[in-house]
């Protein structure tokens, strides 16, 4: 009887025991949570491309949401996880300036709402850690970078094409093989040529 009796303490006290330890690393995790972290900024247009973008407002209202990330904890960027893959869908459903409805552009898209996704999840995961959160975050501020960097190649390419002032007819391209962007800006090229020829005459 008595072993029995002694084997019920033991027990107790180890069960006691890993209860405290428990609730210590619950202790301790809760603070890092807390903890204001620094982020990189991410990758914004450039400001000579600013006019063309300017009214797109679901890219402007991303743009601004994750400026809030610069000094964040891991507690407040997952209560904001919601609000932002929410402008993140709007910005990938709504519809987008034509020269970026491209499948390029839109992969790019996917690619940051899924990032945003994973981090709604991460809400209703009870043991995530603030490394997890952290490394989530930087996800998604890379993922926003490289949309804002294929609006850069985009309408770098379009300036590009626009300055170039000689008709494929005379150089011998195949019309059939020019991409969307470059079909628009050649096009676009040779209609202000007629106006101004049919304004001089």
């Amino acid at each position: 009887m008595k072993n029995i009796i002694y084997v019920l303490a033991l027990f107790s006290i180890i069960s006691c025991n890993e209860k405290k330890e428990d609730a210590n690393l619950k202790n301790e995790d809760k603070p890092l949570m807390s903890i204001v972290r620094k982020y990189p900024t991410s990758k914004k247009i450039s400001p000579i491309y600013l006019e063309e973008t300017k009214d797109w407002a679901e890219l402007k209202a991303v743009n601004e949401f994750l400026d809030r990330f610069k000094n964040v904890s891991a507690k407040e960027v997952l209560s904001n996880s919601i609000e932002l893959e929410g402008l993140v869908a709007t910005l990938k459903k709504e519809e987008k300036p034509v020269l970026f409805d491209i499948p390029s552009f839109n992969a790019r898209l996917n690619i940051l709402h899924n990032e945003t996704l994973r981090l709604v999840d991460m809400r209703d995961i009870p043991s995530i850690t603030v490394t997890e959160v952290d490394t989530q975050t930087k996800k998604i501020i890379t993922s926003f970078s490289a949309v804002n960097e294929k609006i850069n190649t985009i309408l770098s390419k379009k300036r590009f094409e626009d300055a170039i002032d000689i008709d494929v007819k005379f150089i011998g391209l195949d019309s059939t093989k020019i991409d969307s962007v470059s079909k628009k800006s050649i096009n676009d090229n040779l209609q202000r040529k007629l106006e101004e020829k049919t304004t001089n005459q």
